[in-house]
Order: structure tokens, then sequence, then C-alpha cells
């Protein structure tokens, strides 16, 4: 159930633009990469993101949890 609404929710997050620093280390480093070595960094970046969307996912889950851990403390 939990998953289900945070699932609903994450269109209601506006996503992050890419830092200067990123965007300074990111695109000239692209530029120099062949076509073969873009599409692996874009498959290594996919990744990244994947693992940070997992890691928001679990982190809400604990919060989530622990916020009905304190609702239920401050009814007792």
């Amino acid at each position: 159930m939990i998953d289900m609404i945070y699932n609903l929710r994450v269109g209601d997050i506006h996503a992050a633009e890419f830092s200067d620093e990123f965007n300074k280390l990111c695109i000239p480093f692209e530029e120099s990469l062949s076509e073969e070595q873009i599409d692996v960094f874009h498959k290594i970046l996919d990744c990244v993101s994947d693992t940070a969307a997992d890691e928001m996912r679990a982190a809400y889950k604990v919060g989530f949890k622990d916020g009905v851990a304190l609702m239920r403390e401050a009814q007792e």
C-alpha cells in the first residue's frame, strides 16, 4: 500500500535540474566520447538514476512508517 501511495505521489515531485557542477563535468566529458562510449555512459547514468529512485522509494517507506509510529505514540 505504501508503494501505491508513493507511486501516485511521484508525479507531484518536481524534478531537479542538473547542477552547474554536473553540467561542467558531464557535457565536455560526453563530447569527448565515441558513439559506443556515449551509449555505455548513458546506460551508467540510467543505472545511477534507477538506484537513486530506489533509494527515494525506500526512504519514503521508512518515513511513512516512522510517521505512523509517531502518531501511535502520540495517541497513547
